[in-house]
């Protein structure tokens, strides 16, 4: 499966996607009250089946505004509210919750509700005329940069922070062109102090933390925020604002870690990392750990390594990587995180904590602490 992202332009009908939104939002409350309900009364669950069978009779009754909505619409969000309860029995996930309105940011259409013509894409929307029901079609253009290639299978229409839609378009597209071959293998060590990726090869590779780095921005923009009265026009344009920021800043730091992973599948057919504790991590050091985004990277990695054909593993987080020396393997137990260079009093040999950690990493990659993506 493969994502194609579009901005959709800023058009006088636009508002009637944000009414759509809250309209689905409503569709999403309520069927979470009436699990929480069912659960209460001894209910057993009811399922996706049983949530359609019950919104066929709203719709019949209680609820006939819903008819305007998109059907594929609506069966999507409650297969999304069925598999998020189905997670949580499974314990795979935690209680689902009801978004609050804002937070609700997404339709999915997935055969039926649109059509897609070169850049416009028109969807089907239902309103009450004259004593019946009847389709009317709004046309929506959007910034087609570059062509999708596949079959469709469903889009997505998305709000985000800052008030734009975005048009998701998923294909199922295969044709992919794997990178040449190199022969070549490397670990990888994450850092905080020396270098945010020190390879097993000696080289050590900089992030460029772009929030670090527009601290002073961002200061500024709380400031204008907080000087504005609440729910005001200049309020809500000032938080609009903000928001712009932080996509900036999100944007630059997922367009270097994209770089940065089709980097490495260009040198190396396979590649080794280690598995963090992240959570603890952040409990430490917070913003910075954050501004790293480890997790990100690493899930940008396991794509790109598919999608070239590399191997990709990764160690476990018990597994020792800075403490062993790699060229004898014994275990320098006085190892100190303070510690960035030592010497192994077994066989004399000169480390750097990084680099040796980098190579411990590749080494395991051959034991059975190794998750193979």
């Amino acid at each position: 499966m493969k994502t194609y992202k579009y901005k959709i332009g800023k058009q006088s009908n636009t508002i009637r996607l944000g009414n759509l939104l809250d309209d689905m939002w409503q569709v999403h409350a309520y069927f979470h009250k009436w699990q929480r309900q069912r659960y209460k009364d001894g209910l057993p669950y009811a399922n996706y089946n049983a949530m359609s069978a019950h919104l066929t009779d709203l719709k019949q009754t209680t609820h006939p505004h819903w008819n305007a909505l998109p059907s594929q619409a609506i069966q999507a969000e409650l297969e999304r509210i069925d598999n998020a309860y189905q997670r949580f029995f499974n314990k795979r996930g935690g209680k689902p919750h009801i978004k609050p309105r804002h937070k609700f940011k997404s339709i999915t259409l997935k055969q039926t509700g649109y059509k897609l013509t070169n850049n416009r894409i028109t969807l089907t929307f239902r309103k009450w005329d004259k004593g019946k029901w009847r389709f009317d079609k709004v046309p929506y253009t959007f910034h087609k940069h570059r062509q999708w290639h596949g079959t469709l299978k469903r889009i997505t229409i998305k709000r985000d922070s800052c008030g734009d839609y975005w048009l998701y378009i998923t294909t199922t597209y295969t044709d992919f062109k794997p990178l040449p071959t190199t022969g070549e293998s490397v670990g990888a060590d994450f850092g905080m102090k020396d270098a945010y990726l020190t390879l097993s090869t000696g080289e050590k590779i900089q992030h460029p933390q772009p929030l670090k780095a527009s601290l002073n921005q961002l200061r500024t923009l709380n400031k204008a925020v907080r000087r504005k009265v609440k729910g005001s026009n200049n309020w809500w344009r000032a938080v609009r604002e903000l928001a712009r920021f932080y996509r900036k800043v999100a944007n630059q730091r997922k367009d270097w870690h994209w770089k940065l992973a089709t980097d490495l599948c260009r040198r190396f057919d396979t590649i080794a990392t280690e598995t963090l504790n992240l959570d603890g991590m952040k409990r430490l050091w917070g913003r910075k750990v954050s501004d790293l985004a480890f997790y990100q990277f690493v899930e940008i990695l396991k794509y790109k390594c598919q999608k070239h054909k590399r191997e990709f593993f990764q160690v476990g987080q018990w597994t020792a990587t800075s403490k062993p020396c790699s060229d004898c393997g014994h275990h320098n137990e006085n190892l100190s995180l303070s510690d960035r260079q030592w010497t192994c009093p077994e066989c004399g040999s000169h480390h750097d904590r990084d680099v040796n950690a980098a190579i411990n990493i590749l080494r395991a990659a051959c034991g059975p602490s190794v998750e193979q993506m």
